[in-house]
């Protein structure tokens, strides 16, 4: 044998044993899950049979059952915790299965058979119905495991021809004897048994094969998950360091430091510096996603001051709505101070995407608002603009990743996609909400609100103080 067709041969064989170790656990759980059914089911044969027949073989039936059924209990909460690996207890737990299911088995069997015999000949209608119950119950819930499921139905076939020929093998009828009548029946019984048996075998393996492609599948998928994390983490730190270089040069070029600009390479500069800075906002946009992805986005909490954060907001982002020919106004309402829990640097990056969008869908020589108020005990903080407007039935395309409301190419402004979906991702991680109302052809406001914090006092100065972040 050679060496890839032994490692094949392993492969298999630790398939079987995965299976067969997923067959016990799944026969198990299906025996613990149908505990209080089957109680009811043999409580209730216990009390007919007693009343008509003899009680004490019923209460020894019984007792015999619960005997069975506590092993199960016992054995149903010791399989999950097996390994594949450990083959001997694998073993043994099956060993112990069967060993248990030939007690219930018989100890039902021999009580049915016993029932029988104490009717007359040809009355055995209740004996009959409790095996059929007892073999269509296992056919139904006993197919994860076959070597258990052979066993109790071979054990109530027999019984059935032992309970039938009996009373042939006694009365010795014709062939038109209803006696026959009841033996054919319970042959054509005991095919249709096996017969369920075999659709629910089939049905479960179907469900087991379909179940191991879906875990293929899924290992397949998140290894090329993992891939194209890896490939956009590293393509992205490889793109950023060169921009860093041509954005730095650009901007000195454009400082005037080298010389004055000549007239014809002025248009191509200015291009060439925006284009970069586009590049290095869709760099780091999509470093972000990667790090929510992978759970990796790092935040420095602490208290903030909500009026300091919005006049930074709308200092950092002048020249972005100069460049679009816009105006920003303040628009804080409340004299007192307001606090609030996050990153300083996280929520500014929030609002500047809000601005920076609001002066992008602004017409020209328009005005943005940016301010706070409080509502409650949270604080709102909105940005709105009389711009193009947001049509309705576009919230799922605002907040989704790479989705624009326009995606033509002769849309009103660039961008990635990636903003809004980020700022949520943000704001949702310390508690807010965000979130938009819009008219077409009249603006937009975009709004956060947060859960309002209390500042801490500082004893010495009677003012209050902000730990952690602050602007």
């Amino acid at each position: 044998m050679t060496v890839i067709e032994a490692t094949q041969t392993d492969r298999d064989t630790g398939a079987q044993e995965d299976r067969l170790l997923q067959n016990i656990k799944d026969y198990t759980a299906m025996s613990f899950a149908l505990l209080w059914q089957r109680q009811a089911i043999f409580l209730a044969t216990t009390i007919l049979t007693g009343f008509f027949f003899d009680p004490i073989n019923a209460l020894l039936f019984y007792g015999t059952i619960l005997i069975c059924e506590v092993q199960d209990l016992i054995l149903a909460r010791r399989v999950p915790r097996l390994n594949p690996d450990q083959r001997k207890a694998i073993a043994m737990m099956v060993v112990w299965i069967l060993l248990n299911t030939i007690l219930s088995s018989t100890a039902i069997c021999l009580y049915a058979v016993s029932v029988a015999f104490k009717q007359p000949t040809g009355g055995h209608f209740t004996p009959l119905f409790f095996l059929f119950a007892a073999a269509l119950f296992a056919a139904m819930n006993n197919h994860q495991f076959v070597w258990a499921m052979i066993v109790r139905l071979s054990m109530y076939g027999v019984s059935f021809m032992v309970i039938v020929v009996k009373d042939i093998w006694i009365e010795r009828p014709e062939l038109s004897s209803d006696l026959w009548l009841h033996f054919f029946t319970v042959i054509f019984v005991m095919y249709f048994l096996i017969d369920c048996s075999l659709v629910f075998l089939r049905l479960y393996r179907k469900n087991l094969e379909q179940l191991e492609k879906l875990k293929e599948e899924h290992e397949r998928t998140k290894a090329a998950y993992i891939a194209k994390t890896q490939f956009i983490s590293t393509v992205s730190h490889e793109l950023r360091t060169p921009l860093t270089s041509i954005k730095g040069s650009l901007d000195l070029i454009n400082s005037g430091a080298l010389g004055e600009i000549p007239d014809k390479m002025e248009n191509l500069v200015h291009l060439a510096s925006k284009n970069s800075e586009r590049l290095a906002s869709l760099i780091n946009d999509v470093l972000d996603i990667q790090k929510m992805e992978a759970g990796e986005m790092s935040y420095r909490e602490g208290t903030i001051d909500v009026h300091a954060l919005v006049r930074e907001a709308i200092s950092c982002n002048l020249g972005y709505a100069s460049a679009h020919n816009v105006e920003i106004a303040e628009d804080i309402r409340g004299k007192s101070d307001v606090f609030i829990k996050g990153d300083a640097s996280r929520l500014l990056q929030v609002l500047t995407n809000m601005i920076s969008n609001a002066a992008k869908f602004s017409f020209d020589g328009g005005e943005v608002t940016v301010g706070c108020k409080k509502t409650g005990p949270r604080v709102r903080i909105f940005v709105k603009d009389k711009g193009i407007g947001i049509p309705k039935g576009c919230r799922d395309k605002v907040f989704d990743r790479f989705s624009q409301i326009d995606s033509s190419d002769e849309r009103h402004a660039g961008g990635t996609g990636l903003g809004m979906n980020i700022s949520r991702e943000i704001v949702e991680h310390f508690g807010g909400t965000i979130d938009y109302k819009s008219t077409l052809g009249k603006g937009t406001e975009f709004f956060i609100e947060l859960p309002i914090c209390e500042c801490i006092e500082n004893t010495s100065t009677g003012r209050a103080r902000r730990p952690g972040a602050a602007l």
